[in-house]
């Protein structure tokens, strides 16, 4: 995985089928599931609060507005927009529709399951400024 958009949606929607193809035989995972999807919501909502926040703060810093500064903005608030949409169509779907959804259910097993929650979570901040956490 390039760490890009698309793919990180990919791996989370492998994910979500997962836990729904899963579910039956334990109900946690349907907790699980509700837990990751509020959480990637919240994630891109803070992320993109961040985001603008540190542009005001250079425009402010700097005392003009750039073109380009704007079209950022844009591109931060097109990108958590398709994040939330597509976080919103799971949420919709009930559990037989989200059989629809699903992107090669038959390549994710257990194992994959892991390493894409692993993945998922090195992207995390947390994650990412761990060894500044352990150096302090």
């Amino acid at each position: 995985v390039s760490g890009g958009e698309d793919e990180i949606q990919q791996l989370q929607k492998a994910l979500l089928d997962y836990l729904d193809e899963n579910t039956e035989t334990d109900a946690s995972l349907v907790f699980s599931r509700k837990f990751y999807i509020a959480q990637w919501f919240r994630d891109t909502t803070m992320e993109t609060e961040k985001a603008i926040k540190s542009q005001k703060d250079e425009d402010s810093s700097e005392g003009t507005h750039h073109a380009k500064d704007v079209e950022t903005t844009g591109q931060i608030m097109h990108r958590a927009e398709s994040r939330k949409t597509f976080l919103r169509s799971i949420i919709k779907a009930a559990p037989s529709q989200f059989s629809t959804l699903k992107m090669n259910s038959d390549t994710v097993d257990y194992e994959d399951a892991c390493l894409i929650v692993r993945y998922l979570a090195s992207m995390r901040p947390f994650a990412q400024s761990f060894d500044i956490y352990l150096t302090q």
